[in-house]
């Protein structure tokens, strides 16, 4: 520390004797301003300077350069940089400022700069950003993020970034061909090169066939732009003969490049559960592909009735039960390098908890503890690695489900150890208070609770007689339960999750036995229909979601391998 100060003490006074002129030694020009520097501060600064002076270092002439290639302005900010490893970097100023630092070979002032631009990438900008910081080794990192924004949030970009339009057809295939092109149809993509062509159609009309094979969509043989390009049309007559089956002579590359699925942006994950007992099987859903493949198996202590919670790359695995022990314990998995690591425990034991995240915080709600069934709750923070406990609730509750919404946690439903509930309650971390709310219309142990469109959707579940298929919506601002459709499927003790718009219901327990049924339920049209089931049968399952992962192909089937196994289903 104290080292730390002595040197910015002299470089506080190196810059106040700078201001003043004083044992000044080095004059760089810029045009027709000259700046008065000290030869010692620039050379700290860059070895760019190091080079240019250092066959004058002795010299009792204080020399003169002419410094090309940048503006008085961009010349200063580089100045005032050497002297106080800051600069005043802005919106206006970064490109030339970024560009300046790399011919100067200034490491820290680069580093400032896509630090800047990386925490204001947005859709408007971000096809710049990634276009300018391809050429910079020293900006490879930054470029790489900001061509995975670009990916990630393909359809806003569409929407707001005039840069889009501007893009050479190599750059919009470089973009459209990626399998981590993050769109919810393939309409999106042929929409987009629409656009893009009308932009300049006089010019840009020939790319058509070479932009055509990265899509397909059912209605584009109807468009005119593809109708006035005849060698295009002959690709669209191919490839809808390949995939209806009237020709078997069309090429098979055409067939995969047509109709290879992208990576999803999000994967739905189902962890641990009950098949014949306790298991820790990992599943993996490609809502893209429309499969289930196993992520793990064995590697882990086998749970049921845990919640669990995904807090940037990491996925938790809170509390449960393996029919010996009643878990504290918290593990989690690092999504990225795939390695399980123990963090603090919680307070109390906690089987059939509720667990739901709030402004970077883990919640684990009520549950059975192997003695009775709990009102606590606590709170786990990843960045202190510590639990914290959080107001009881207003009633004991196992089998409950929990999630949050505007700020506030909600958990609905559960068990007393005598009956099955139909009250529901909201927590504010602002008050620490738990709120009794309006009760829904049916009791529900066992239920899946997920939020999703301003709503609070309570699912499925057991009232002490038999599994449920209705489902409820909750309306925070009007305090009311409102019936929705029902599941396909009568089911408890399920996972639940949203995915692309989606609410999935997944595996659970029928009445009967366990299930790995899985359906989706769309708001819009008010419908639940099926989805591709797990490749285990389980209830006491717990889901959540992952976005953005960086190696999302590894919890996707091989795009390659996706035709072939079609193929052999079919």
């Amino acid at each position: 520390m104290e080292n730390n100060s002595m040197i910015s003490t002299s470089f506080q006074v190196f810059g106040e004797a700078r201001v003043y002129g004083e044992h000044t030694d080095l004059t760089l020009r810029a045009h027709e301003t000259e700046f008065q520097v000290h030869k010692i501060i620039m050379c700290a600064c860059s070895p760019y300077f190091r080079a240019l002076v250092s066959h004058k270092w002795n010299s009792t002439v204080k020399p003169t350069y002419n410094i090309q290639g940048v503006s008085p302005d961009m010349l200063h900010l580089i100045i005032q940089y050497a002297y106080t490893r800051s600069s005043q970097i802005t919106e206006r100023n970064v490109v030339q400022l970024l560009v300046a630092a790399d011919q100067f070979l200034i490491s820290g002032l680069l580093g400032l700069c896509c630090q800047f631009l990386e925490v204001r990438l947005h859709p408007e900008n971000c096809i710049g950003v990634c276009i300018l910081t391809r050429d910079f080794y020293s900006c490879s990192e930054l470029h790489y993020k900001s061509k995975r924004f670009v990916l990630e949030h393909f359809e806003k970009v569409l929407q707001v970034s005039e840069e889009f339009l501007e893009l050479s057809v190599e750059q919009l295939i470089e973009i459209i061909e990626k399998d981590e092109l993050n769109v919810t149809l393939e309409e999106v993509v042929f929409e987009a090169i629409l656009h893009w062509i009308s932009y300049a159609p006089d010019s840009r009309k020939i790319h058509m066939t070479v932009l055509l094979p990265k899509y397909f969509v059912n209605n584009v043989k109807y468009n005119p732009l593809v109708l006035e390009n005849e060698a295009c049309t002959q690709v669209i007559l191919n490839a809808m003969a390949t995939l209806f089956e009237f020709s078997p002579s069309v090429s098979a590359e055409l067939v995969h490049q047509l109709t290879r699925p992208r990576l999803p942006n999000a994967i739905l994950l189902a962890v641990g559960g009950w098949i014949s007992g306790p298991t820790s099987e990992i599943e993996a859903y490609d809502m893209r592909a429309d499969c289930w493949i196993t992520v793990t198996k064995g590697r882990e202590h086998p749970r049921a009735y845990l919640g669990t919670a995904v807090l940037e790359e990491y996925l938790y695995c809170v509390g449960g039960y393996d029919t010996v022990e009643y878990f504290n314990s918290v593990r989690k998995f690092n999504l990225v390098t795939q390695t399980w690591h123990e963090v603090a425990p919680m307070y109390e034991r906690r089987c059939y908890v509720s667990v739901a995240v709030l402004d970077g915080l883990i919640y684990a709600i009520g549950g059975l503890n192997g003695h009775r069934r709990l009102k606590s709750a606590e709170r786990y923070n990843p960045s202190t690695n510590q639990w914290t406990l959080a107001a009881n609730m207003n009633e004991r509750r196992s089998d409950a489900s929990a999630t949050s919404l505007h700020g506030k946690v909600y958990v609905c439903g559960g068990f007393t150890g005598n009956e099955c509930l139909f009250s529901a309650e909201s927590f504010d971390p602002q008050t620490n208070q738990w709120t009794l709310i309006a009760s829904m219309s049916s009791r529900r142990s066992g239920v899946g609770v997920v939020a999703y469109n301003d709503l609070v959707f309570a699912v499925g579940g057991f009232d002490g007689i038999g599994r449920l298929r209705s489902v409820e919506a909750y309306d925070p601002l009007t305090n009311i339960w409102t019936d929705v459709a029902s599941m396909l499927k009568s089911r408890s003790n399920f996972g639940i999750e949203v995915v692309d718009d989606q609410l999935f219901a997944v595996g659970g327990f029928d009445g009967t036995g366990t299930t790995y049924s899985v359906e989706c339920y769309d708001v819009q049209t008010n419908e639940w229909s099926k989805a591709k089931r797990m490749t285990f049968s389980r209830s006491a399952v717990s889901c959540c979601v992952v976005s953005g992962l960086s190696n999302v192909a590894q919890y996707t089937p091989q795009r390659d391998d996706i035709l072939t196994q079609e193929d052999s289903d079919s």
